[in-house]
């Protein structure tokens, strides 16, 4: 079962004590790139996620993936995460550092999905009006979703700005739907 919570905490305890360590830039990366081990290897998602599998044998693995490429802090870090069987929540956790260090160095991450691959000059644009008058660095991550036929949507935290044809068109079904002629003509 996920626990926001429990996230929170374990990923401000690491912050805490990156941040005493002077090595939150280097916990920032390791956190970043164990996600994305995790992210390409489902089998190890699923390894980490199994009730079945011992700790030991978690932590071997985790020892064999990881040792050489991320920092003693957050090696350790992950191996205290396994010690205390909280590893289902390790991608929560993640997540959750992540925020914490975009709130900590004013960063904020848009979400923008297009019919069709941004031009870098539209990506530019998009970039610098987001971040016009802002205190924010504005992080963008671009998806394609052809269904929404035309412009874009947005997410920014709890923003959601959608002005894409097919929201449109599906406001149209609904106003159309709800005839507010009179019936007799």
């Amino acid at each position: 079962m996920r626990n926001p919570k429990l996230a929170t905490r374990y990923a401000n305890a690491l912050f805490e004590f990156a941040s005493e360590t002077n090595d939150v830039e280097n916990v920032y990366q390791d956190i970043l790139h164990i996600q994305k081990v995790i992210a390409s290897h489902s089998e190890m998602k699923k390894v980490l996620e199994s009730p079945i599998i011992s700790q030991e044998k978690k932590h071997n693995i985790i020892s064999a993936v990881f040792s050489k490429d991320i920092t003693e802090t957050a090696f350790n870090f992950f191996s205290l995460i396994v010690k205390k069987r909280r590893e289902p929540e390790l991608l929560m956790i993640c997540n959750q550092f992540k925020k914490i260090y975009n709130h900590h160095h004013n960063i904020k991450e848009a979400f923008i999905t297009s019919a069709q691959p941004l031009s870098e000059k539209m990506v530019h644009f998009i970039k610098t009006y987001l971040e016009e008058g802002s205190p924010f660095t504005v992080i963008l991550h671009l998806s394609v979703n052809k269904n929404i036929i035309g412009g874009l949507v947005v997410k920014i935290d709890d923003f959601y700005f959608d002005a894409s044809i097919q929201a449109k068109v599906l406001k149209l079904k609904a106003e159309f739907s709800q005839n507010v002629y009179a019936a007799g003509f």
